[in-house]
Parts: structure tokens; C-alpha cells; sequence
């Protein structure tokens, strides 16, 4: 368990594995995102900050942690599972890394509030909490 704690306030950075950054700049590549989360993606991809999986802090957004997060707006309360793509299954209750939440809070630590766009518009949230699954 890492509890290295690395502030990205100040550059409003996000936390990276090496793997997930290259694979977030293909889903840029790829062109199968919503403009505005393009340029959300590319913004917070530029400011990055790359570690080694052993470094990734345990409180940040990645892929195998449980995420729980709130609407803003709402109130109302959510918890994903995140996994890789391939082994998104829903009877599972898993979600994979690249869906259109994932990539909205990958990189991000708990208390993070964010907004990003998604099916019913451009959406505010917080990351409550954060555990390894």
C-alpha cells in the first residue's frame, strides 16, 4: 500500500501510471471523445504527472480501485469499480477504466471536484473516496 503523498493542487495536475497516460493519449488519438472532454483530456494530460505503479498514491482514481463520488448538483451518490476494458462485465458490477466516467476522474485523488461531459450534459462531481478493490 502506497501512502505517498504527492500535492498537485498548485498545478492542478493529475497522477499517472506511465500505461494509462500513453493510453489516454491514444483515446485522443482516436478521436472518440465529446469535444469538450477532448480538451479536458488534453489539458490534464499536459500537466500530468507520471509515476510507476508502485508510486501511484492509493487515494488517486486508477484502474482495480472502487471510487465513490457525488453529484454536485444532486447530491445523489455513485460507487464504480473500475477495471480494464476487457474485463468490464456488469453482472460484475465492474466498469472499465476507459468509459466516459472513468476518463473523467482517472488521475484524480479523493476530494477532487471535477466537471466533464457526459449522455445528459456537462455533469459537476466529487471523488469521496478512493480504496484498492
Amino acid at each position: 500500500m502506497n501512502t505517498t503523498a504527492i500535492n498537485t493542487e498548485a498545478t492542478n495536475a493529475i497522477i499517472l501510471t506511465t500505461g494509462m497516460f500513453d493510453l489516454l493519449k491514444d483515446q485522443i488519438r482516436r478521436k472518440k471523445l465529446p469535444h469538450h472532454n477532448e480538451v479536458m483530456l488534453v489539458e490534464q494530460l499536459r500537466n500530468a504527472k507520471q509515476v510507476l505503479r508502485k508510486d501511484l498514491p492509493d487515494n488517486v482514481v486508477d484502474i482495480n480501485r472502487s471510487v465513490q463520488l457525488a453529484d454536485v448538483e444532486s447530491g445523489e451518490k455513485f460507487t464504480y469499480n473500475f477495471v480494464a476494458p476487457d474485463k468490464a462485465k456488469p453482472k460484475h458490477k465492474t466498469v472499465s477504466i476507459l468509459s466516459p466516467i472513468g476518463l473523467a476522474l482517472i488521475g484524480y485523488a479523493e476530494g477532487t471536484e471535477l466537471s466533464w461531459e457526459m449522455d445528459n450534459g456537462i455533469r459537476q462531481y466529487r471523488i469521496e473516496q478512493v480504496t484498492a478493490m
